[in-house]
Order: C-alpha cells, then structure tokens, then sequence
C-alpha cells in the first residue's frame, strides 16, 4: 500500500519548488537545507524529513543540486505532465480564475468552461467557449478533463459534483461556499475565501482585544 503523504508535508513541497524556481532564475546551482529552510520559514530538519520521505537528496557538505531537485519535485507534484481541467461556473470567481495565468505556466489548462446561465452560454472566453452545463457529462469525456474546479452556488454544487464523479473525474477543486461529500477515492479540496477572511478578522480581533 503506498505511503500516506500529509497535506501539510504536500504544500511545503510545493513551497520549496516555488523556491527552487526562484533560485534557479537566480542562477544558484547549489543550496544547502538550512537556505531552503530560511525562505520557506522552517527548520533545516523538516526540510531534510519532508524530502527524505521520497529517497535520498543532496550530498554532505554540498547540498542540493538545485535542478535536479527541482525536476524531482515537479515530478513529485505531477508537474511533469499537462493537466486538462474544466470549469464550472462562468461568474465573478470563474472569470478571474480563468483569467489566473499561474494555472498555464504549471500546466493546469482550462479546455472548457460551462454555466447554466442562458445570457453566457456561447460566450467566448479566449480559445474557450462556455457551454451548456446541461452537457458537463458529454463535455467532461470529450475533452478527457482530469481535474474539475467547482464555481458555482452553494445551493448548486453538491448536485454538479456528483454528476463530475460519476463521469469518472477524481480530482475537484471546489470553490462553493459549501461542504461537498464526495467517494473516498476522489480528491477534493475546498478553497473557502469567507473562512479565509474570518481567519485573518479573528487575528486582528484578538490583538485588538483586552490585554493586547
């Protein structure tokens, strides 16, 4: 059975990559755990722990090659491939993530963009015209989407994602205002900005408060 990977050891992951890119563009060929550790905020340890849970890295006194760690790291992160994603929900949110240029340059491509909303439907979005939410099943096979990001009204996803799921997609990326249950074996994650924004109110909140 393969090993259970945190979510948390899966961002800085991430993290470090974004790093390792920087560093790259930076012409640094070489960089010790402690230097990776110092951008990402973390201790040497934890980065020598996160990297050592997938092989061996680095040599002593010499530290990490910085490409071909970086190279490990896209792989590991399935950044080696492009991704087809579809997105449902051509409102304010889908609009701008559409329009999110980080998605191209990391190999997520939007094929396709659908909406129940008959004055959007036919519209042009770049290279992409948005279609008929009534299609999502024929349009989720035709265009092979491997991953879904769900923009529409919470009132609404819960019923979307379970027609993606039985369309065999095992990836969503659910921006709905909701909680969505979904089979054990599909992927979700939920990027809820209102509990974001409460985050950061309860911060400013409890410095604001007695004794602060």
């Amino acid at each position: 059975m393969a090993r259970k990977i945190s979510e948390s050891t899966i961002r800085r992951l991430s993290l470090y990559l974004r790093f390792l890119e920087e560093f790259e563009e930076r012409g640094i060929e070489t960089l010790s755990s402690e230097e990776l550790a110092g951008r990402g905020s973390t201790t040497a340890a934890q980065v020598r722990k996160d990297l050592s849970l997938f092989g061996s890295f680095g040599k002593r006194g010499l530290g990490y090659s910085v490409q071909e760690l970086s190279a490990t790291l896209r792989r590991l992160l399935g950044l080696d491939r492009p991704w087809r994603v579809a997105l449902v929900g051509a409102g304010r949110i889908g609009s701008a993530l559409f329009a999110y240029d980080d998605f191209r340059r990391r190999g997520f491509r939007i094929v396709s963009v659908l909406d129940s909303d008959p004055g959007k439907i036919g519209t042009q979005w770049g290279d992409v015209r948005i279609q008929d939410e009534a299609r999502l099943e024929q349009v989720l096979a035709e265009e092979k989407v491997d991953i879904v990001i769900l923009a529409v009204p919470g009132d609404a996803a819960q019923h979307v994602v379970e027609r993606v799921v039985s369309s065999g997609v095992r990836a969503v990326l659910n921006f709905a205002p909701t909680k969505l249950h979904v089979p054990g074996q599909v992927a979700l994650r939920d990027v809820n900005m209102s509990m974001e924004l409460e985050a950061l109110s309860f911060a400013l909140a409890a410095d604001d408060g007695p004794g602060a």
